[in-house]
């Protein structure tokens, strides 16, 4: 009987941001390693949410999404995003932003493609381009801002580079790509002839007045460009994996496909409350934004008062910090230090990296916590400096 595993599982491991969820719940500490909130998802989503399945829509919606969410969704990427959307040819909804990644990578990807994709990198791009069958190409966030670096852009792009991922507002890093930035973007996709995928569900999570842009939005790139997003992060729900992808008929009609084949359709009666979320007031998104402006500042002074050196994000909910200077041999003995001497986990920088040694230095961490959650974490901080020199 044969034993052996696919060849591709041998190229990548199991979430490190997720381990660290469970090993922070496994002994007690408080967990800024996982991007999910510990507090109330908004009442109104919940009892719409409650109502729907009094209402009986408890069967499969049709695959590629019920048409009230298509028409909420539809309406939202128009006015927000700025992007022309028919919901019956450029919408598929999935369940939550992994499943739209793999199901439009699986779409467009044949073997022999290059996929450039930024480090650091939200966990998930690298395994998905090598489940898809192709090859990743990185290319460097350059420290300290994570800026683009032109010249190593460039050489990424290739006539085999079949698309490049883009995530905007930035996990883990919280940068805002430009204008300008997804301009340069843009003008290599069209001389290659290379997909843009971006990955946009921290939209509404920017700081400081970033402005939020979709590179669909540009010249040349509504074509050639499927925009990611979801409701997860937004309305504080990731359990209930919502998103969509959003692209022209042509790669619609792929990426509904396979998103059949894979999930076959996202739960009901939470698409009908996520028409509910997405029409919610423009108030709503202020709110939001300066709910997580107010909990960023307060986990940057906890984590600056423990003697970490880190800037504040300009988007989503995320803060990176340097602990070179505090001596221990590489970003995993540092996270299993906080883990288990402090009471607080954050992720290893180099998960977030193809080449460890770019975020040996670095731990993550989030704030999509409750102040009390933030404030307990602060105070378990106040020690770090006294347990390091105690080591």
């Amino acid at each position: 009987m044969p034993t052996e595993v696919s060849l591709k599982t041998r190229f990548f491991t199991e979430s490190v941001i997720r381990e660290m969820t469970r090993r922070a719940l496994k002994c007690g500490a408080v967990n800024l390693a996982q991007g999910f909130p510990d507090f109330a998802a908004p009442q109104e989503l919940k009892q719409a949410a409650k109502a729907a399945i009094d209402q009986e829509f408890n069967q499969y919606a049709i695959t590629h999404g019920s048409p009230n969410f298509r028409n909420a969704i539809a309406e939202k990427v128009r006015s927000y995003n700025g992007i022309p959307c028919d919901p019956e040819l450029n919408i598929t909804v999935t369940c939550g932003a992994t499943e739209a990644m793999i199901a439009t990578m699986l779409a467009v990807i044949n073997p022999g493609d290059e996929v450039v994709i930024f480090e650091p990198f939200y966990e998930n791009y690298g395994p998905d381009v090598i489940l898809a069958g192709a090859q990743p190409r990185y290319v460097a966030l350059r420290d300290p801002d994570f800026s683009i670096d032109r010249r190593e852009l460039e050489g990424a792009f290739s006539p085999n580079t079949k698309a490049v991922v883009i995530n905007t507002p930035h996990n883990p890093s919280g940068k805002v790509f430009t204008r300008a930035e997804l301009e340069t973007i843009a003008a290599l996709c069209r001389r290659y002839d290379t997909l843009a995928i971006t990955d946009e569900i921290y939209e509404h999570i920017i700081y400081d007045g970033a402005r939020h842009v979709s590179i669909a939005t540009l010249p040349g790139m509504a074509e050639r460009t499927v925009t990611i997003s979801g409701l997860s992060k937004t309305y504080s729900i990731t359990g209930w994996r919502l998103a969509y992808a959003i692209a022209c008929e042509r790669i619609t009609s792929a990426i509904r496909k396979v998103h059949d084949f894979l999930t076959v359709g996202a739960p009901h009666p939470l698409q009908e409350a996520g028409a509910v979320a997405l029409r919610l007031p423009e108030s709503f998104y202020a709110e939001l934004a300066a709910m997580y402006e107010r909990k960023r500042a307060m986990l940057y002074q906890a984590l600056t008062q423990a003697g970490l050196r880190c800037s504040q994000p300009a988007g989503a909910y995320y803060i990176m910090a340097d602990i070179a200077h505090l001596g221990f041999a590489d970003d995993f003995a540092a996270a299993d230090f906080m883990l288990n001497q402090v009471g607080v986990a954050p992720v290893p920088g180099s998960s977030f990296y193809s080449r460890p040694e770019l975020g040996r230095s670095k731990v993550r961490f989030t704030f999509s916590k409750s102040d009390e959650t933030i404030a307990l974490a602060a105070q378990r901080l106040q020690q770090l400096p006294k347990r390091v020199a105690a080591r």
